[in-house]
């Protein structure tokens, strides 16, 4: 950036501006750094926009590690202004995929948050876990107009260094996905000895982060005749901490002996999107219910019958906690005969 001529200025860590510091930071509101900026997220945007392996985009551009404050370099306060033009530039690029405004954006104004907000980002906090207790975390308040509508991600601070300053704690860690409502962990450490230590951590997390789909029952006639309008009937909650923001719809499908599909009942009358988010355990529950016919060339005979959840056509989209899955997404629940019609 400074070989293109972007102004900026050195620094020391824990001073600040200081003219023969070791360290160079853009002046993040400099207009050629922006043109820069621009064509990079240009570029950036022409690989990732919309690519199914991308779950977010940090808006990372300013501050010093991309986390929005300049505490660590030059200390330098912007105004909400060059917040909302690093914000402006993203959101011209990446039109598709989610993009992530990082808490300390605050530290130059929360209306940089409201920005944020309005423009369709989402949330990110860095880091819950640096300091002990009380000081654990800060903005869970920040993120509530977000969760509603968008996953909020939390990152946790490096591992080891928590634990050496008597920071780390999995309840507190637990806590923090409670009151954000989160959807993501990014985790700071070396994932197998994460794994391995943490394990206990993890399962715990990992029934509770963003959403969890849960059939609770289902039931149906084992036995109908192609005249019939069999219902079928089932009732799902949502255990996780936030909703479930695809969406989806329930699907019967029935399968013959040679794992064809020969019938699929979508009931669209329950969106898993609406089902409520509540505390540990407390999880209300949605009862639906739906009647569909048979065509009427299909074979009298026995029929594995699957559920699923996923798009209005029925094709499967979210994973469910059932046992016998078929790889697609769908879960045996039983056999269903079909007689020929009286």
């Amino acid at each position: 950036m400074a070989d293109a001529g972007a102004k900026g200025y050195n620094f020391t860590v824990g001073k600040g501006v200081d003219d023969n510091g070791p360290f160079w930071e853009p002046d993040y509101n400099d207009p050629i750094f922006l043109d820069k900026l621009d064509h990079f997220l240009a570029a950036a945007a022409a690989r990732y926009d919309g690519n199914p392996n991308v779950a977010f985009v940090d808006v990372g551009s300013f501050g010093v590690w991309g986390e929005g404050h300049t505490f660590a370099s030059t200390r330098i306060a912007y105004p909400v202004e060059t917040i909302e033009k690093h914000i402006d530039l993203h959101t011209k690029h990446f039109t598709k995929t989610l993009l992530a405004a990082n808490d300390d954006f605050g530290f130059q104004g929360r209306a940089c948050i409201d920005y944020a907000l309005s423009k369709g980002l989402t949330l990110r906090d860095d880091s819950i876990l640096v300091q002990p207790p009380p000081n654990s975390y800060f903005n869970a308040a920040m993120a509530q107009p977000f969760w509603p509508k968008h996953p909020v991600i939390l990152e946790h601070e490096h591992y080891q260094s928590s634990i050496l300053r008597g920071a780390w704690n999995p309840d507190l860690f637990m806590q923090a996905i409670e009151d954000y409502h989160a959807s993501y962990m990014c985790i700071h450490w070396f994932p197998r000895e994460y794994l391995e230590k943490e394990r206990p951590l993890i399962d715990r997390v990992n029934l509770r982060l963003g959403y969890r789909i849960q059939l609770r029952e289902a039931s149906w006639p084992t036995q109908a005749t192609l005249a019939e309008r069999p219902e079928f009937v089932s009732r799902w909650a949502n255990a996780g901490v936030a909703p479930c923001y695809p969406g989806g719809f329930v699907a019967f499908t029935l399968k013959d002996a040679k794992g064809g599909v020969v019938a699929v009942f979508v009931n669209e009358s329950l969106d898993m999107r609406t089902l409520d988010v509540a505390p540990p355990g407390a999880a209300p529950e949605r009862e639906t219910r739906s009647a569909h016919g048979f065509a009427p060339n299909l074979p009298a005979g026995t029929y594995d019958l699957f559920v699923s959840v996923g798009l209005r056509d029925g094709t499967p989209v979210i994973a469910l906690p059932l046992p016998d899955g078929e790889g697609h997404r769908r879960y045996r629940l039983g056999k269903m005969e079909i007689l020929p019609a009286p």
